[in-house]
Order: structure tokens, then C-alpha cells, then sequence
């Protein structure tokens, strides 16, 4: 299903928004994801759970504009992707509030590839710059 079905989809339907926060997508993530972008994530986790609904529906480009300069890549090549995530779950958040500079979101990703159940583990770290929160990097657990 393309991006733009998926996307009308959700809207039509009203689920459960994909990070799996309890809410409504349409309450949750969905504003953070669909033009015009001018609402940004309030704290670490909120970006979080966004940008793992952005892998949810394949949003390339809001997946590289919440990642910090300094560390994007030039592109994710998402298209290609066999991955069909399933589930989020937040382990724990350290800072990473309205109010900070920096925080750390603990989560768990699980996804199928190919038909096989994986899970990624990963500390991702957060900053923010100018009023917006950027992903940084991750460290993976194991």
C-alpha cells in the first residue's frame, strides 16, 4: 500500500496511532507527520514515538528532518525496505522534557522482515536546537 492510502487510511479509520501511546493517531503522532509540518514535538519521547511512526508509513523525508545535522545520513533508501514494524514500547526516558537541552529515550522496536519476528533495542539520544528536538544517535542493546 502506498504512503498517501496508508496515510488516508488512518485518518478514515481512526486507530490506535502506531507508537502505540493509547491515543488516537489523529491525536497523536499524525500532526507531528503530516504537512504543514509546523508542529514539532514537544519532548524526546514525543519525537520518539513520531519518528517511529514515520518508519511505520515509510516518511523518509520526516525521518531525515528530525535527525540532527550532524549526524543525518544522506538519504535511508526506505523504498527497499522488507521491514513491516509491529510494536513500540518505551523502556524509559531520562531528561529530554519541554524544558531541556538533551535526553535519552530506552525503547523497543519490534518488526518483521521477510516474514521473521526481529526486535531492536537501542538508547537513542535526543537534542534540541532552536525550540526542536532532533535525534542524534542510538546505541544498541543486546
Amino acid at each position: 500500500m502506498n504512503k498517501s492510502r496508508t496515510k488516508a487510511k488512518l485518518r478514515n479509520n481512526k486507530p490506535d496511532c502506531h507508537c502505540q501511546s493509547g491515543l488516537l493517531f489523529e491525536q497523536c503522532c499524525q500532526r507531528f507527520l503530516e504537512p504543514p509540518l509546523s508542529h514539532f514535538a514537544k519532548t524526546a519521547e514525543q519525537l520518539m514515538r513520531s519518528r517511529y511512526c514515520a518508519y511505520v508509513l515509510s516518511d523518509e523525508a520526516y525521518l531525515l528532518s528530525t535527525w540532527h545535522p550532524k549526524s543525518r545520513p544522506e538519504k535511508l533508501h526506505l523504498e527497499h525496505s522488507n521491514s513491516h514494524w509491529i510494536g513500540l514500547k518505551i523502556k524509559s526516558t531520562t531528561l529530554g522534557q519541554e524544558n531541556d537541552s538533551s535526553g535519552t529515550v530506552h525503547f523497543i522496536a519490534r518488526y518483521k522482515e521477510n516474514g521473521k519476528a526481529h526486535k531492536l533495542e537501542e538508547n537513542s539520544q535526543f537534542e534540541k536546537i532552536d525550540g526542536r528536538w532532533f535525534y542524534v544517535t542510538g546505541t544498541f542493546s543486546k
